[in-house]
Protein backbone atom coordinates (compact mmCIF):
# COMPACT_ATOMS: atom_id res chain seq x y z
CA UNK A 1 0.00 0.00 0.00
CA UNK A 2 1.39 3.38 -0.94
CA UNK A 3 1.94 6.01 1.73
CA UNK A 4 -0.53 8.29 -0.05
CA UNK A 5 -3.28 5.66 0.00
CA UNK A 6 -2.47 4.86 3.64
CA UNK A 7 -3.19 8.51 4.46
CA UNK A 8 -6.44 8.37 2.48
CA UNK A 9 -7.45 5.17 4.27
CA UNK A 10 -6.67 6.66 7.68
CA UNK A 11 -8.77 9.73 6.84
CA UNK A 12 -11.81 7.47 6.52
CA UNK A 13 -11.46 5.82 9.93
CA UNK A 14 -13.90 6.62 12.72
CA UNK A 15 -11.67 8.16 15.42
CA UNK A 16 -11.06 5.83 18.34
CA UNK A 17 -12.48 2.79 16.54
CA UNK A 18 -11.45 0.17 14.02
CA UNK A 19 -14.37 0.95 11.67
CA UNK A 20 -14.92 3.28 8.77
CA UNK A 21 -16.71 6.58 9.22
CA UNK A 22 -19.57 6.81 6.74
CA UNK A 23 -19.42 10.60 6.78
CA UNK A 24 -15.65 10.59 6.15
CA UNK A 25 -16.02 8.12 3.26
CA UNK A 26 -18.87 10.18 1.82
CA UNK A 27 -16.78 13.34 2.08
CA UNK A 28 -13.76 11.65 0.48
CA UNK A 29 -15.83 10.42 -2.45
CA UNK A 30 -17.90 13.59 -2.76
CA UNK A 31 -21.15 11.71 -2.12
CA UNK A 32 -24.30 12.79 -0.34
CA UNK A 33 -25.19 10.70 2.70
CA UNK A 34 -28.31 9.45 0.89
CA UNK A 35 -26.25 8.29 -2.09
CA UNK A 36 -23.81 6.42 0.15
CA UNK A 37 -26.70 4.79 2.01
CA UNK A 38 -28.24 3.70 -1.29
CA UNK A 39 -24.92 2.29 -2.48
CA UNK A 40 -24.59 0.36 0.80
CA UNK A 41 -28.19 -0.84 0.68
CA UNK A 42 -29.08 0.68 4.04
CA UNK A 43 -31.49 3.36 5.23
CA UNK A 44 -29.91 6.81 5.32
CA UNK A 45 -30.39 7.02 9.10
CA UNK A 46 -28.22 3.93 9.51
CA UNK A 47 -25.17 6.01 8.64
CA UNK A 48 -25.80 8.16 11.72
CA UNK A 49 -27.59 5.88 14.16
CA UNK A 50 -25.90 2.53 13.48
CA UNK A 51 -22.49 3.23 11.90
CA UNK A 52 -21.33 -0.20 13.11
CA UNK A 53 -23.91 -1.94 10.89
CA UNK A 54 -22.21 -4.96 9.30
CA UNK A 55 -23.87 -4.25 5.96
CA UNK A 56 -22.71 -0.62 5.99
CA UNK A 57 -19.18 -1.47 7.09
CA UNK A 58 -18.93 -4.17 4.42
CA UNK A 59 -19.95 -1.70 1.72
CA UNK A 60 -17.45 0.88 2.99
CA UNK A 61 -14.71 -1.79 3.01
CA UNK A 62 -15.59 -2.72 -0.57
CA UNK A 63 -15.35 0.92 -1.64
CA UNK A 64 -11.95 1.26 0.00
CA UNK A 65 -10.74 -1.99 -1.60
CA UNK A 66 -11.75 -0.66 -5.01
CA UNK A 67 -10.12 2.68 -4.32
CA UNK A 68 -6.95 0.88 -3.26
CA UNK A 69 -6.94 -1.09 -6.53
CA UNK A 70 -7.68 2.10 -8.47
CA UNK A 71 -4.63 3.84 -7.00
CA UNK A 72 -2.49 1.12 -8.58
CA UNK A 73 -3.81 2.31 -11.94
CA UNK A 74 -4.03 6.01 -11.11
CA UNK A 75 -1.69 6.96 -8.21
CA UNK A 76 -3.22 10.41 -7.69
CA UNK A 77 -6.06 9.80 -5.18
CA UNK A 78 -8.33 12.42 -6.77
CA UNK A 79 -7.88 10.89 -10.22
CA UNK A 80 -8.48 7.41 -8.75
CA UNK A 81 -11.72 8.64 -7.16
CA UNK A 82 -12.76 10.17 -10.49
CA UNK A 83 -12.00 6.86 -12.21
CA UNK A 84 -14.15 4.90 -9.73
CA UNK A 85 -17.06 7.34 -9.73
CA UNK A 86 -17.26 8.58 -13.29
CA UNK A 87 -15.41 6.64 -15.97
CA UNK A 88 -17.68 4.33 -17.93
CA UNK A 89 -16.03 0.98 -18.59
CA UNK A 90 -16.91 -0.54 -21.98
CA UNK A 91 -16.29 -4.14 -20.86
CA UNK A 92 -18.99 -3.65 -18.18
CA UNK A 93 -21.60 -2.22 -20.55
CA UNK A 94 -20.31 1.31 -19.88
CA UNK A 95 -21.16 1.22 -16.20
CA UNK A 96 -18.90 2.97 -13.73
CA UNK A 97 -16.89 1.02 -11.21
CA UNK A 98 -19.00 2.49 -8.43
CA UNK A 99 -22.17 1.24 -10.09
CA UNK A 100 -20.64 -2.23 -10.22
CA UNK A 101 -19.77 -2.08 -6.52
CA UNK A 102 -23.38 -1.14 -5.81
CA UNK A 103 -24.44 -4.23 -7.78
CA UNK A 104 -22.23 -6.41 -5.56
CA UNK A 105 -19.54 -6.93 -8.20
CA UNK A 106 -16.56 -5.73 -6.18
CA UNK A 107 -14.44 -8.76 -7.09
CA UNK A 108 -15.05 -8.12 -10.82
CA UNK A 109 -14.01 -4.49 -10.37
CA UNK A 110 -10.83 -5.41 -8.52
CA UNK A 111 -9.96 -8.04 -11.12
CA UNK A 112 -10.47 -5.48 -13.87
CA UNK A 113 -8.29 -2.88 -12.12
CA UNK A 114 -5.57 -5.45 -11.45
CA UNK A 115 -5.55 -6.43 -15.12
CA UNK A 116 -5.25 -2.76 -16.13
CA UNK A 117 -2.41 -2.13 -13.66
CA UNK A 118 -0.61 -5.21 -15.04
CA UNK A 119 -0.73 -3.69 -18.50
CA UNK A 120 -3.78 -5.31 -20.10
CA UNK A 121 -5.57 -2.86 -22.36
CA UNK A 122 -8.90 -3.68 -23.84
Amino acid sequence: MTAIFADVLESTREPGTSRFSASNVAALLGLQQQDLAELAGVHRNTLRTHPESPRLQSALRDLMRVLSAATAVEPDPQRAIFLVKNEPVPVFRHKTLMQLVQEGRTEDVIGYLESISAGFVG
